[in-house]
């Protein structure tokens, strides 16, 4: 994987200091890239952006989380595709995953996926300054919480755009 732009960078850790203020004092823990994902169901692994979990099992693990409520991925332009197609693919194999998110860091542009009662994926978008709505939380996020300092100038000149 090649180094990611600022935005992304920024975003990530937006992102994850925004989620980890939400759940403070409560089971549920945010991690950040570094924390693998297990898969067992698809014998796969990865490494999302951010991702949530409140699931005790999860709490006795060191190297994996397996019962995650909540991803969000942060994309890029080498990894969009990947993370809107069978990355998803996989993530909907989760049974304890209610939300998928997508934040693409070049627009303020937000794509949250949740799964309903009869287990469809439904798409709320949201866009410019609407707040995100993150129901498995029962949190909202500002835009510009997300976006706080993103120069979206600064990262188009160094893609060279």
């Amino acid at each position: 994987m090649t180094s990611a732009l600022r935005s992304h960078v920024t975003v990530t850790v937006n992102l994850t200091s925004a989620l980890r203020s939400t759940v403070r004092g409560t089971p549920c823990r945010v991690y950040a890239s570094d924390m693998k994902l297990r898969i067992a169901c698809a014998d796969a692994a990865c490494y999302p952006d951010v991702t949530v979990s409140c699931d005790e099992r999860d709490r006795r693990t060191e190297l994996f989380i397996a019962h995650p409520l909540l991803i969000v991925e942060v994309l890029s332009p080498s990894t969009a595709a990947w993370d809107r197609g069978r990355k998803f693919d996989l993530y909907r194999q989760i049974d304890a995953l209610r939300e998928y998110g997508l934040v693409d860091p070049e627009a303020r542009s937000v794509d949250v996926f949740r799964r309903d009662t009869e287990g469809r994926w439904v798409l709320y978008p949201f866009r410019d300054d609407e707040t995100v709505e993150l129901a498995s939380l029962d949190c909202t996020l500002p835009m510009a919480v997300i976006y706080e300092d993103v120069d979206f100038a600064a990262d188009d000149d160094a893609a060279g755009r």
